[in-house]
C-alpha cells in the first residue's frame, strides 16, 4: 500500500506564554510549513495547502540523500540573511524554477527545520504520542548525523527556556508552539497551542479599503527619515463600532497624495491588488502588531486597531529608515 503524506496538524491562538502542564514548547519560526517524505528513493516536498514545493528548493530535494528511505517530516522552510529570518526572500525563492531556483539557493539558501517525525524506516508513526514521536526525531538526526539544509526544532518542558525563545524577535522568531507530550499527530486537527507575542505601537492611516464613510480596513503608513511616507501594514477587517467610530475623523486625499498612483497587494503572495482611497495623512492611531516584520521594517500579518489617537500628529510617531 503506497503511503502518502497526511495534511499538517495545527495550532489554535492561546493568549499565555506560560508552558501548559504536560505539554513541550517549540519555538515558532517564521517561514514556510512543509512536509517531506522520502520513500522508494522519490521525494516529496509540499506545503501545508499541498503544493508541491520540489521545483523552487533543489537544495532540500538534494539533501534528502541524507535521509533513509521511509522517513517523512514535518517542518518549516526558512531563510536565514544578516543574522536574521527573511521571508520575503523565502517568498521570493517559491516563485523561481529552473536555473532561476540553482542560483537562488545558491544566493539564499532555504533550511527545513524538522520538528515532527510522521515516518520512520517505512512505518508511519503519527499515532505515537508527541514524547515518543521527539525522541524517534533526535535519534534520526543523530544517527544519521544531519547537516544542512536540516535542522532540528528545539524543543523544552523548562518555562525559563521558553522565556528565552519569546526575547529571539530580533532574528524574526514568532512566537512558541505547544504540543502535548501524550497527543498523537492528527492530521488536519487543531490540537497545538500557538503563542504569538504582540506590541502596541501607533502609526499614520493613508489610505483605506470600503467606502469613506464605513470603511473596512486601513492602510497604515509612517514617515521615514528622509520624510517620504512610506506604507507599513494593513489592519484587520474593522468592526461595525470602530468603522462608525474611525470614519468621522477621515478625509479624503487631496489630488496630492504621497500614495498617488501605488498600488498595494491584497497580502503576502497575493497577485490581487486592493481597491483603495487615498486619505489626508493626518490621523494616528494606536495598533497592535505581532513580531513578523519583512527586511523594510513592514508588518507582515494583519494588525489590529485599537484607537484613535487625537492627542498625536503625525510628527510624534518615530520615523523608519529609508526604502
Amino acid at each position: 500500500m503506497t503511503w502518502t503524506l497526511p495534511e499538517p496538524m495545527l495550532s489554535t491562538p492561546t493568549p499565555r506564554p506560560d508552558l501548559p502542564p504536560g505539554m513541550a514548547g517549540e519555538p515558532k519560526w517564521d517561514g514556510y510549513r512543509a512536509l517531506l517524505s522520502v520513500a522508494e528513493g522519490r521525494v516529496e516536498l509540499r506545503s501545508r495547502r499541498g503544493t508541491d514545493l520540489r521545483a523552487a528548493f533543489p537544495e532540500i530535494l538534494t539533501g534528502a540523500a541524507q535521509l533513509r528511505d521511509g522517513t517523512a517530516l514535518d517542518g518549516e522552510l526558512v531563510v536565514w540573511e544578516e543574522g536574521r529570518l527573511a521571508f520575503e526572500r523565502l517568498q521570493h525563492r517559491m516563485q523561481r524554477r529552473g536555473t532561476g531556483a540553482a542560483r537562488a539557493a545558491s544566493e539564499w539558501p532555504a533550511h527545513f527545520v524538522a520538528f515532527d517525525l510522521l515516518r520512520l524506516n517505512g512505518n508511519d508513526v503519527t499515532n505515537w504520542p508527541y514524547r515518543r514521536r521527539r525522541t524517534a526525531l533526535e535519534s534520526v538526526f543523530s544517527a544519521r548525523r544531519l547537516t544542512a539544509p536540516w535542522t532540528l526544532c528545539p524543543s523544552t518542558t523548562d518555562q525559563d527556556v521558553v522565556d528565552e525563545w519569546l526575547t529571539w524577535e530580533a532574528v524574526g522568531m514568532e512566537g512558541v508552539i505547544y504540543k502535548r507530550l501524550t497527543e498523537p499527530y492528527r492530521p488536519g486537527a487543531r490540537g497545538w497551542l500557538k503563542y504569538k507575542p504582540r506590541e502596541t505601537t501607533e502609526a499614520i492611516v493613508g489610505a483605506i479599503t470600503g467606502a469613506l464613510a464605513s470603511p473596512r480596513t486601513l492602510l497604515l503608513a509612517r514617515y521615514d527619515t528622509s520624510g517620504c511616507l512610506q506604507y507599513v501594514g494593513r489592519t484587520t477587517t474593522l468592526t461595525t463600532a470602530t468603522s462608525t467610530n474611525v470614519a468621522p475623523l477621515l478625509t479624503a486625499a487631496a489630488a496630492e497624495h504621497p500614495w498617488t498612483g501605488w498600488t498595494f497587494s491584497a497580502g503576502w503572495g497575493s497577485r490581487e491588488t486592493l481597491d483603495v482611497t487615498l486619505v489626508q495623512p493626518d490621523v494616528v492611531g494606536e495598533v497592535g502588531v505581532d513580531v513578523a516584520r519583512d527586511n523594510a521594517g513592514r508588518w507582515r500579518h494583519p494588525v489590529r486597531w485599537h484607537r484613535p489617537r487625537t492627542d498625536l500628529s503625525p510628527a510624534d510617531i518615530p520615523r523608519i529608515a529609508p526604502r
